[in-house]
């Protein structure tokens, strides 16, 4: 079974562990995974990091229109399938996008099967020829693949009656995400947020919170974005600017070395008027490194947390602090969800598990 995926994702380092994983749980895949050198968007430039490569192959291929989601694409994808010769394409990209119905095209005159993987929630209604190559791609496809109950029920009211299997685009390694052998209490309670700093994740909320937040405590907000100069402004504001520290992002692979030493992660996500969040994909990465997560009750967020940790009402800067005094007060709490925490990854979210359900995808499409 021979399988050509094309990815912009999998530059990231922790990433391409999904990809060993497929290559391990199905001995018989013969696996090529497609990315381009660096993938460019409104929050900078991320080159390529080889950094799991074991088990198939990483194909770099040039990249046209970098940067631009919608229109962006593979300008040498005929020539690699015409080198891969693969049973299934695997594109890794939403189907709305001019990357998928290229590489849809050129695959399915090849003779391959094709899905295509979607996050979007919200049910859109796009601009010809957007539009077009939606409709091409909900029509001209084996399978689609989504990360979420509610992006199924999106394409299912956008009329696509194809398979449809609900599997997060990546999981977690617990062996590389795991807690630390002992948590330090020097400082007080570590509180952290990972992301990208804009308005629709909430980080203002977060700081107003932590303004009027008693007891032992220092916290990281860890990123980049539009928002940043006013997000620093305001924790000086606040009076809680020696408290927090703001750092830029890093790279995939430093990610599992500082989430050791979170001891409260925070997504306070809000719902903008294009936009709910998605996963949230850091609180996974929290939870299998044993950190309590906090997240506002929107998108995927509660559904993600389960009841391994708190859950807030989204917009709520009062119900935020609670839950953090909450935790500060309480160690044997933010103990028992870190706990929780991990065993919910371990049932639901890790790089294995995702792996195991793509290739049954696979399967299906070869009997």
């Amino acid at each position: 079974m021979r399988v050509l995926m094309l990815s912009k994702a999998c530059v990231v380092g922790t990433y391409q562990r999904k990809l060993e994983e497929l290559a391990a749980v199905a001995p018989d895949l013969d696996l090529v995974v497609a990315v381009p050198p660096a993938w460019k968007d409104a929050w900078g430039r991320t080159e390529l990091q080889r950094a799991y490569t074991h088990g198939y192959r990483l194909e770099i291929t040039p990249i046209a229109l970098n940067g631009s989601y919608h229109l962006h694409f593979y300008p040498r994808f005929g020539a690699l399938m015409e080198t891969v010769r693969p049973d299934i394409v695997h594109i890794d990209e939403e189907p709305y996008n001019f990357a998928t119905y290229h590489a849809n095209r050129i695959a399915r005159c090849a003779g391959a099967k094709t899905l295509w993987f979607s996050w979007q929630n919200l049910h859109r209604r796009y601009p010809p020829p957007f539009s077009w190559m939606e409709r091409y791609n909900l029509n001209h496809i084996d399978y689609g693949m989504v990360g979420s109950e509610s992006a199924a029920r999106v394409w299912r009211a956008k009329g696509f009656t194809k398979p449809l299997a609900v599997i997060p685009q990546f999981g977690v390694d617990p062996a590389l995400f795991h807690p630390p052998a002992k948590r330090s209490t020097g400082d007080g309670v570590h509180i952290a947020y990972v992301g990208r700093l804009v308005p629709e994740k909430g980080v203002d909320l977060l700081l107003e919170a932590l303004g009027s937040l008693d007891g032992p405590w220092h916290a990281t907000i860890l990123g980049g974005g539009p928002a940043a100069a006013d997000l620093d402004a305001q924790a000086a504001r606040l009076g809680i600017r020696d408290a927090v520290t703001f750092r830029d992002a890093v790279p995939s692979t430093s990610m599992p070395e500082i989430y050791r030493t979170v001891d409260v992660l925070v997504l306070p996500s809000r719902v903008k008027r294009n936009w709910v969040e998605q996963f949230g994909r850091v609180l996974i990465e929290a939870m299998a490194s044993g950190a309590a997560v906090v997240g506002s009750d929107t998108g995927e967020i509660p559904y993600v947390i389960g009841e391994a940790g708190l859950v807030v009402p989204e917009g709520d800067s009062d119900a935020l602090r609670s839950a953090l005094d909450t935790l500060i007060r309480d160690p044997d709490l933010r103990l028992t969800l870190g706990r929780q925490g991990r065993a919910r990854v371990l049932d639901h979210y890790t790089q294995d598990r995702i792996a195991r359900a793509t290739t049954d995808v696979y399967r299906r499409l070869t009997v």
